[in-house]
């Protein structure tokens, strides 16, 4: 079994499939926006679909390195860079939209709503974040900053899900809506416990 998933993750058609995939929802996003499907508020459903959307990306993106050591298949390290990118265009086409639909490209505006809503400065704050990241996801970047220097900035993608995390729960607070929020939360828990676990292992396995 483990043998076929890893010619399927290594074939060459399985990047472009992996493509077409992180593209389908914002095709979806525009499909429904010109046929009116998106309810009755469509710039807000607009907004938080891309948001959404970005969220799970992040999320997809930090789950490969434990999946693919807890399942031995070392090829979906070859999903992580695109799935990083893909979440960095949909934070980017969320921060479009809130600006376009939301406050009319009013630069001024914008720029005095994001310090008077915390949910807005968070979220602003974890694309900031995610800025470097993506202008370093490219083999020149790697060469040019080194293999470790590359590693331990990368490693910044965990304070911007904890920042992403809480423009989430600030955003769903208005409405007390805290289900979904908490299931990230969980995940993010989850995924913060196995790193620390990790690192603990190793640091006990050079002391033994």
């Amino acid at each position: 079994m483990r043998r076929a998933l890893s010619a399927a993750l290594l074939h060459h058609a399985a990047k472009p499939v992996a493509f077409l995939l992180c593209l389908a929802p914002l095709g979806w996003l525009v499909y429904a926006a010109v046929t009116n499907q998106l309810g009755a508020n469509p710039a807000e459903a607009l907004i938080r679909g891309l948001g959404d959307w970005a969220l799970r990306g992040l999320w997809l993106t930090l789950t490969i390195t434990p999946l693919r050591e807890l399942t031995g298949l070392a090829a979906l390290a070859r999903f992580r860079r695109m799935l990083g990118v893909f979440t960095f265009v949909y934070a980017s086409l969320h921060l479009l939209a809130y600006g376009w639909l939301d406050m009319g490209l009013d630069l001024a505006e914008i720029a005095a709503d994001i310090p008077k809503r915390p949910f807005i400065l968070m979220g602003f704050t974890a694309w900031v974040l995610m800025l470097p990241l993506a202008a370093t996801s490219f083999n020149r970047a790697i060469k040019a900053l080194g293999a470790r220097r590359w590693q331990a900035l990368h490693k910044a993608v965990y304070g911007v899900a904890v920042i992403a995390l809480l423009h989430f729960i600030w955003m769903r607070a208005g409405k007390s809506d805290f289900a979904e929020p908490a299931i990230y939360g969980v995940l993010l828990a989850g995924l913060l416990g196995w790193r620390v676990w990790k690192r603990w292992r190793a640091k006990r396995g050079r002391l033994g």
